[in-house]
């Protein structure tokens, strides 16, 4: 049986570390990185670099007059299917990279699933989000990330690509054995490839929840009554992160188990919403 690290830093006491995770470790957030795409095209929409209502084709090699804004892939209502297609098995975004992206974006009238507004949870829609934020800002994913975001927070510890040294993966069946994270680095990074340690997720918690020192929360946070969160999962690792209006404050971060199991546990500490 595999052992199930566990991290949980709220605002109501120290870090509680089990099974040997740690606080100042980079581990993978899966999800909780659109939380972060959204507050980008929040920050590029207040600065005039974007509309949230530009057109793909504004900024992409989309076909004209799909009806797809970038505030619909924010929202997931771009009606793009919830996967890119022909992913592989065991690590599944490897091959995806700009040119496939690309590729999708081209015909992205007949990718659609749904048509435009209808709501369809969609990790190829923040693929393609953060390639128009990147191609709209001039610049890379990580570097509008860190303009926009991590740098007003003074947040650090959030990385694509962390050392291998300063890296946490999930532990095997065998002792000493660590489980092969996804590659997630490639045109999927703006919808789930971020890795950070758990103390940077509490300060990206309290800084954009809590004291919202960047405005009003994005739309890619989810509701539900008082509570604000948004979770993560990738194969061996899972998140969530959440606040409520009272400034009470959770995250959760898991190697092995299961990410609802996760999910959960952060609702729990907080007390289930109304």
């Amino acid at each position: 049986m595999r052992r199930i690290p566990t991290c949980v830093l709220t605002d109501a006491g120290p870090p509680e570390v089990t099974g040997g995770h740690a606080v100042d470790r980079h581990v993978q957030i899966g999800s909780l990185t659109k939380a972060l795409t959204g507050t980008v095209l929040s920050r590029m929409a207040e600065a005039g670099t974007v509309g949230l209502d530009d057109p793909v084709e504004r900024w992409l090699p989309a076909p004209p007059g799909t009806g797809v804004t970038l505030l619909n892939l924010a929202r997931h209502t771009s009606g793009l299917p919830r996967l890119p297609p022909r992913l592989g098995r065991r690590d599944p975004y490897a091959g995806f990279g700009q040119a496939e992206l690309l590729g999708l974006v081209r015909g992205l009238d007949t990718v659609a699933v749904r048509p435009p507004g209808a709501e369809e949870y969609s990790n190829l829609g923040y693929a393609v989000l953060g390639a128009a934020l990147a191609a709209a800002g001039g610049a890379a994913y990580e570097e509008l990330l860190d303009t926009h975001v991590l740098r007003p927070l003074g947040v650090t510890e959030v990385t694509a690509h962390p050392s291998p040294g300063r890296r946490l993966t999930a532990p095997g069946l065998l002792p000493g054995v660590r489980r092969r994270p996804w590659t997630m680095d490639g045109a999927i990074l703006p919808a789930g490839g971020l890795w950070a340690t758990p103390r940077a997720v509490a300060g990206l918690v309290v800084g954009l929840l809590v004291e919202r020192r960047l405005g009003e929360p994005s739309v890619s946070w989810q509701s539900a009554g008082p509570l604000r969160w948004h979770n993560g999962a990738t194969g061996d690792a899972s998140v969530f992160a959440g606040a409520v209006d009272d400034g009470r404050w959770v995250v959760v971060h898991r190697l092995n188990g299961r990410a609802e199991d996760t999910d959960h546990a952060g609702v729990d500490r907080l007390g289930r919403p109304e």
